[in-house]
């Protein structure tokens, strides 16, 4: 119970440490912020005419700004078509804000993308940058036009946001929707604060993981709304202090730990906190997923106040390896139910039959605590 206090506690701290740095940055924003409108670079915003180089120039002279703030302003109103880009740092100002008031679109199909050789895997990246602040404003939308990738090959799929291998980074108020795969992806980042997402795909469509979080730390993301095909949020290997809270979660595959150790590669997630977050319509609700191996740690993991309908049982699978069983894992106060079952009960209709069991939970050593639906036999119980 220790390490849950002290993991919980680490992860408050964060948040008051990211709110307080963001509360700092934008007061000085006020005061020294330097402006390059996309359309001052030659962007037509139609939807149909390329402005991909416009977007390259306006980063090139926002990034190079030598000031405390510079901003890449993306005027609302109007729909920007972008073929993949790269907005890459360092840059030279303390803070990069790549302000979207307008719709940033993919090209409509795979066959409409012009890729540089085989450096093509993402739609858009943000890389290597310190202070970064991506902010809709509640307007901005980016519309990765995956519905015609998701009837080919998934190996052929490119990924739609990209932020990696960078530091000190906020994203708030922006939709991002029908990404070929992956939607948003935090790689090889720390110091990560992202809120007011609103992350959108079919529910049929395949591999479109609402955000993805690989080989990050310090990472907060809350108050969402993620609706995707697949995972809304999935962490990856290399992932530690993650705090995941108030997120509505549906249709989707839940909130989930790995898989790790495919082909025996190595993979650790430790110190990962999930609360307040509600399932609605998921396909399953909690899932951790390991492949037996013996390269694989997961520890520290902290479910809390987690509820709502999934329409697949298990509703919570917890699958680790016999070699090296997950420790540290506990839950406390969970009621995810049947969807089916909860609208067959009200409206007086017989329950489907159904062989899977409702939790599923191999090689898992914690506790739980509370009222937890559907029980897990392998966590200890320490009701009071």
């Amino acid at each position: 119970m220790t390490n849950f206090l002290v993991l919980l506690t680490f992860l408050l701290s964060l948040a008051l440490f990211l709110n307080f740095q963001l509360a700092q940055s934008q007061s000085s924003f006020h005061h020294s912020n330097k402006i390059f409108n996309v359309f001052d670079y030659g962007a037509i915003g139609d939807g149909n005419s390329d402005d991909t180089k416009a977007f390259k120039n306006a980063w090139e002279d926002t990034c190079n700004y030598i000031g405390s703030n510079s901003t890449m302003h993306i005027p609302q109103g109007r729909t920007f078509l972008l073929q993949p880009i790269e907005f890459r740092g360092p840059c030279k100002s303390k803070n990069i804000v790549f302000s979207i008031r307008g719709n940033l679109t993919a090209p409509e199909g795979p066959d409409q993308w012009k890729c540089n050789g085989d450096r093509c895997h993402q739609w858009i990246e943000f890389a290597h940058i310190n202070g970064l602040y991506i902010d809709g404003h509640g307007q901005g939308t980016l519309d990765g036009k995956g519905p015609k990738w998701w009837s080919i090959d998934c190996k052929k799929h490119k990924q739609g946001v990209i932020i990696s291998h960078s530091s000190n980074v906020h994203i708030s108020n922006i939709m991002v929707k029908d990404s070929p795969n992956f939607q948003l992806s935090l790689e090889d980042s720390t110091l990560v604060f992202a809120k007011q997402l609103t992350i959108i795909a079919d529910g049929d469509s395949p591999n479109t993981d609402g955000m993805h979080i690989q080989r990050s730390q310090n990472v907060i993301v809350y108050n969402s709304n993620i609706s995707t095909g697949d995972d809304c949020i999935s962490i990856g290997d290399g992932s530690r202090d993650i705090s995941i809270s108030e997120i509505s979660c549906g249709p989707g595959h839940g909130i989930s730990i790995g898989s790790l150790g495919r082909n025996g590669e190595k993979g650790t997630v430790e110190n990962v906190l999930v609360r307040n977050c509600t399932f609605r319509k998921t396909d399953n609700g909690v899932r951790i997923k390991t492949w037996q191996t013996n390269a694989v740690e997961i520890k520290n993991v902290l479910y809390n106040h987690i509820h709502g309908t999934s329409i697949r049982k298990p509703f919570v699978k917890l699958l680790c390896s016999k070699s090296v069983p997950c420790t540290g894992i506990f839950m406390s106060n969970i009621n995810i139910q049947d969807e089916e079952e909860e609208e067959e009960m009200e409206y007086h209709h017989k329950s489907r039959h159904d062989d899977h069991p409702p939790a599923e939970c191999i090689n898992v050593r914690g506790f739980s605590n509370g009222v937890v639906k559907p029980k897990l036999a392998c966590l200890v119980s320490r009701r009071h």
